[in-house]
């Protein structure tokens, strides 16, 4: 005790005021109860030196682990935009900025992703092939087979969490999709959100897609509310957001470079864009789909884009051309195409305003810029055209016929782009969206789902080159491509976990030569069955039982697959760049080599079982969810993820409130979903009413007598005979009914992608028009509680 304090006091002598040695304390001059008695200087003198006069205090060097002026990493990654889409690499959408960086940098058209959202982000941010790291599917259709789990493991650690232990500081925005749909709730846990994989600051969304308009926001670990505001667009919130975390970073740590990943939730599905951009293509595709691939695939072959001689593949015969839609029809048709291309042209023009940010700040002329046009090729989800695109997630059928009609209700034609529908265009326009290609996203075996432009620009590392850029890459390459341009090993260890290896192969070696021999020597892909494999110049695959433009059609072809009897195609890629000649029949000896050479490649990366993400849409019951049969909510309940609420529009359930009613009542109850599809319980003027949205083509309507001002208990009890099948509504004040709604068919696997389940009010996009000018709708009486039990 004796040495501790005479420790204390002389490292506080100095603070006390003790100016001299002579004024200090002796160190053995200090009693038991632990007072201090000043004492001659002598001994203290031995003691303290150096003196802290004599002495000059030195913080040790950080270390430097970057090579000095290391370039800022920008990573912008488009979402769902084919080959054939942007001008620069001969479509007929304007994309002036990955143009200019193109001017500016250099162009890849042989680059590969792996056909889907999740699986294509979480390839690129760990350099590992996407089964590898447990994302064969979509986060939404994760199942419990190894490489279908939708977890990202630490043993796989992200780019950004290796850039952010050398120094970089990091930033996400936009689209996540890599978490799993459980554990995105404000509860959490959060150790599998964005900041959980080595991203210090994140804006945007989790799920894989949202509305433009009123979009399911979260910054960092916290959920966030859009404005309310008719200027409002979801994309150039975006590039706000990251401009300003750019500022943020360069005033507290100017000397630091920083890796940002953009990735857009555009243009995927919902097609949102303000009517000026897609009026601007009025009349551009008039002519169809057919025509405009023709138009395109010459243009490429004129620009140099594809090798002289490349063949336009056809249509397939289970896709329909455009002279088989009824010109009844083609008005919707058309317009669907120019929401895309304005949204399209949207969207790349906000990646403009992100890069003359970097310009004005000066910061352009060393930072590295990824600019991926697209994480698959564009996509068919949108079926024959669709106001409602969950309809392709859900299998449901349904007709042209029913979709206008249904636009009819909400304000026709004009209404396409808006809050008020969640549009996609028809399958033909993702089909031309691919040209020169066969296919579409979520096909696996042909490059219309896998093929997509890429531009990397550098201005102080890499010259200028229009020489295209046509050695075999893939996503997986970018981080180790990173890697290679810092001088990074990739670390064995990371927090504390072991690594598992890259599969990726740099493709830093191309970028002082267009001609350099291709180092990469295979490649493994697949998708819902849908599987390939690149080696040494061939291509070998098979189309699996997935039509990504006809989902409903697939059900019967899933149930009765069996991916041994599935025929493969072959490619020799060195003659044909656009898979035109199949050469399975000629080459038997060496497509059998590539089928071996797939099994090889499945088996070391997690993908069997085969087909896995097909799972869900034979098998909704068994989708991903809380183990729980009973909730019990409160007034306070907000933006609960639909795959952690009670499953109130696909299972039989019981919901009972208590609640305080005032004279003529308004506002939600409660409401899960949006305007695209969901369930609503609120009260209009005292009335009772519920909204079954089934995606838009259906709504399923129940309305009571007013309920008297009080105190009540309202019971909703709804029977569902299974998942997708029709059902009852009842709803009873009091135990007594008071209105009821037959349910023709229901939703099997989920109303949308980000909306949520809140009580007391509608967030983000309202399930009922009705009160959209009135939004979020908030409740004018007291809701003591509600209770859900699944029956």
């Amino acid at each position: 005790m004796k040495t501790l304090l005479a420790a204390c006091a002389i490292l506080c002598g100095a603070s006390l005021g003790w100016a001299t040695p002579t004024q200090r304390p002796d160190p053995e001059a200090v009693h038991d109860d632990g007072t201090v008695l000043p004492f001659a200087a002598a001994s203290m003198d031995s003691i303290a030196k150096p003196r802290l006069q004599d002495s000059t205090m030195k913080w040790p060097a950080a270390p430097q682990r970057l090579p000095a002026d290391a370039p800022n990493i920008l990573i912008v990654l488009i979402d769902d935009a084919g080959f054939g889409v942007a001008e620069t690499f001969g479509g007929e959408v304007q994309t002036p900025t990955l143009t200019r960086l193109a001017n500016e940098g250099l162009r890849y058209n042989c680059f590969h992703t792996t056909s889907i959202c999740s699986p294509t982000r979480a390839a690129l941010l760990t350099g590992r092939n996407h089964t590898r790291v447990g994302s064969g599917t979509i986060a939404e259709r994760a199942v419990a087979f190894d490489g279908y789990t939708g977890v990202i493991p630490k043993t796989a650690a992200t780019v950004a969490e290796v850039l952010k232990q050398y120094g970089y500081h990091t930033a996400a925005f936009g689209k996540w999709h890599n978490t799993p749909a459980t554990e995105t709730t404000e509860i959490g846990p959060k150790d599998r959100w964005p900041n959980g994989y080595g991203f210090e600051h994140f804006y945007g969304f989790l799920a894989g897609e949202t509305s433009q308009w009123e979009p399911r926001l979260v910054e960092n670990y916290n959920t966030v509310e859009p404005p309310d505001d008719t200027k409002y667009h979801l994309t150039e919130d975006l590039v706000n957001r990251a401009l300003g975390w750019i500022d943020q970073k360069q005033s507290f740590a100017p000397d630091k470079p920083f890796l940002m990943y953009w990735a857009s939730g555009a243009v995927h599905g919902p097609h949102h864009v303000f009517p000026k951009w897609a009026d601007k293509y009025r009349g551009k595709f008039d002519d169809g789909w057919d025509a405009y691939r023709e138009r395109v695939h010459k243009r490429q072959l004129a620009q140099g884009v594809i090798p002289p001689g490349t063949k336009l593949t056809p249509r397939d015969e289970t896709m329909q051309a455009w002279a088989d839609i009824p010109e009844s029809q083609r008005a919707f048709q058309r317009r669907g195409m120019e929401i895309f291309a304005g949204f399209t042209e949207h969207t790349d023009t906000q990646v403009g305003r992100l890069i003359d940010g970097l310009e004005s700040r000066g910061l352009r002329d060393n930072t590295l810029v990824f600019y991926i046009w697209g994480d698959n090729g564009s996509s068919a989800e949108g079926q024959q055209g669709s106001i409602s695109e969950l309809l392709a997630q859900n299998n449901i059928p349904n007709t042209v016929e029913q979709q206008l009609a249904a636009l009819e209700r909400v304000g026709g034609i004009a209404a396409l782009g808006s809050h008020k529908t969640d549009n996609m265009y028809h399958a033909g326009w993702a089909w031309a969206g691919s040209t020169p290609f066969k296919s579409t996203k979520l096909v696996a075996a042909h490059f219309g789902g896998t093929r997509n432009p890429m531009v990397v620009s550098w201005p102080k590392g890499i010259r200028p080159d229009k020489a295209m850029r046509s050695q075999f890459h893939h996503v997986i390459d970018i981080a180790p491509t990173i890697y290679e341009v810092l001088g990074i090993t990739p670390p064995a260890v990371v927090n504390g976990q072991e690594q598992i290896k890259l599969d990726g192969t740099s493709l830093a070696y191309t970028f002082d030569s267009a001609d350099a021999e291709p180092r990469k020597a295979v490649q493994f892909f697949d998708n819902n069955g849908s599987r390939g494999v690149y080696k040494d110049g061939w291509f070998a695959g098979a189309f699996g039982p997935l039509v990504p433009w006809n989902t409903a059609a697939s059900a019967p072809r899933i149930a009765q697959w069996d991916s041994a009897t599935d025929e493969w195609e072959l490619y020799n890629l060195r003659e044909d760049f656009s898979q035109a000649n199949d050469l399975a029949d000629k080459e038997p000896e060496k497509l059998a080599e590539l089928k071996k050479e797939f099994l090889t490649l499945a088996a070391d990366n997690q993908a069997f079982p085969i087909g896995a993400g097909n799972w869900l849409r034979m098998h909704p019951e068994d989708r991903i969810s809380t183990p729980y049969k009973e909730w019990l909510f409160t007034a306070e309940t907000r933006r609960m993820p639909e795959f952690t609420a009670p499953g109130l529009g696909r299972q039989s359930n019981v919901v009972t409130i208590d609640l305080s009613v005032p004279e003529k009542a308004s506002g939600v109850l409660y409401a899960l979903g949006g305007a695209g599809g969901g369930l609503t319980l609120y009260m209009e003027e005292g009335r009772l009413k519920y909204l079954y949205n089934m995606l838009v083509i259906e709504q399923y309507i129940a309305q009571s007598d007013p309920v008297s001002a009080g105190d009540h208990t309202i019971t909703i009890d709804t029977t569902i005979a299974g998942p997708g099948n029709g059902g009852t509504v009842r709803l009873l004040v009091d135990g007594k009914e008071v209105a009821r709604a037959e349910l023709k068919r229901t939703v099997p696997a989920a109303f949308t992608a980000s909306e949520s389940f809140d009580v007391g009010l509608d967030l983000g996009s309202t399930v009922s028009l009705d009160y959209y000018e009135q939004r979020p709708y908030a409740f004018s009486g007291e809701i003591g509680s509600v209770r859900v039990a699944l029956k």
